[in-house]
């Protein structure tokens, strides 16, 4: 048998190797994510990122897990990251805007660790409003066009026949105000194409979370006339889900599928009926798994110390959703909905992504900004 030259053995090795996917990370890797506010099981974007980080990791064999810091503050949230690399992460998941100042510190503490900030926009970079900064060379920061999935809220409710909306947002920051503007400018857009009267009432919680307080407020709403209500803030939605089971009215749910909690809810006989028409979503779980597998796979520089927005220019990221068991609307259908999902891929509709000023409306539609 001819005996192989050193070069041509080390030809075919590159060959071979050239054929095994190869990953960019050491053996030793460990993804964990670090929750804000919420929970991994908040029903929102903490548990989507945490499903995103539980499927990724299982399927590749690396281990992972999560930090619930002990307060609402930098310092926790500091002091989460430090266990987290102490015990061994390579690569932390951050989701939510709260993330922005502990970024600012530990993406320079940490530079050999890879920090993939979910919902962090540039203007939560800073410690004091004054001074911002850029995500360094370890970091990416993932945001998205949430303007477009609350406009697609409101234009669906509308065309479906509701002309007494609410809107409940969480605390008042650029995604719940993006959520909730584009809410209103779809809302508006098809009582226009119905020449129909509409009423939108609109508020914020000032909190994640729901309350007595903010029940009893949107048992008000419901009382005086509203029908549906967008609940946008993480478990916010809890005070508008409670409060329409009162009253019979309906909810929009927000960052994921919600429908699924309503089918609980009526399973546990926590009510009687399910309150989720639809909900305005956006690819939390799917965009997380993919940068996971982008830099896993050696591809990071395509993120490094990148801001990425994700709009439906880019693809499927915001939107409702279309399976037939989540599809709650009584005439407005499925085709309706891709067309004015494909209109604003195309750019024919433009939703306005100012969170500055409140949305011009026709003389169609009242807005009652509620303090």
């Amino acid at each position: 048998m001819k005996k192989l030259s050193l070069i041509a053995l080390l030809t075919a090795l590159v060959m071979v190797l050239g054929m095994i996917p190869m990953t960019a990370m050491a053996e030793g890797d460990k993804i964990a994510l670090v929750t804000d506010v919420g929970t991994i099981d908040d029903e929102s974007f903490n548990q989507a990122c945490w499903q995103a980080v539980e499927a990724y990791a299982t399927a590749n064999n690396i281990p992972y897990v999560y930090y619930q810091p002990t307060a609402d503050s930098t310092d926790a949230r500091l002091q989460s990251i430090d266990q987290a690399v102490a015990e061994g992460a390579t690569v932390i998941v951050m989701p939510g805007y709260l993330f922005g100042a502990t970024l600012v510190t530990c993406m320079e503490d940490y530079p050999e660790v890879k920090f993939i900030a979910v919902d962090v926009a540039a203007g939560d970079l800073t410690l004091d409003y004054v001074t911002y900064v850029e995500p360094s060379a370890n970091t990416v920061c993932l945001t998205f066009s949430e303007e477009q999935a609350g406009y697609l809220a409101g234009y669906a409710a509308v065309k479906d026949g509701y002309t007494k909306l609410g809107f409940l947002g969480g605390m008042a920051v650029p995604a719940v105000i993006r959520y909730g503007y584009g809410f209103v400018q779809g809302a508006d857009a098809a009582a226009k194409e119905l020449n129909a009267n509409i009423e939108i009432n609109y508020t914020y919680g000032g909190q994640f979370q729901g309350s007595p307080e903010i029940t009893a407020k949107m048992e008000g709403w419901y009382q005086a006339g509203t029908e549906i209500v967008f609940a946008c803030g993480g478990g916010i939605y809890t005070s508008a889900v409670e409060a329409a089971t009162k009253a019979g009215g309906m909810v929009i749910g927000v960052d994921v599928d919600q429908n699924y909690i309503g089918v609980k809810g009526v399973a546990e006989e926590q009510y009687t009926y399910n309150p989720f028409v639809t909900s305005a979503m956006k690819g939390l779980q799917n965009v997380t798994e993919t940068v996971l597998g982008e830099l896993f796979a050696g591809n990071w520089d395509t993120y490094s110390g990148q801001i990425k927005n994700y709009s439906l220019a880019e693809g499927e990221y915001v939107g409702l959703p279309t399976a037939e068991s989540s599809w709650c609307f009584k005439t407005f259908t499925v085709e309706e909905y891709e067309t004015v999902k494909n209109a604003i891929k195309e750019g024919t509709v433009v939703v306005n992504n100012n969170t500055e000023a409140e949305p011009e409306v026709s003389e169609f539609t009242a807005v009652n900004y509620i303090a």
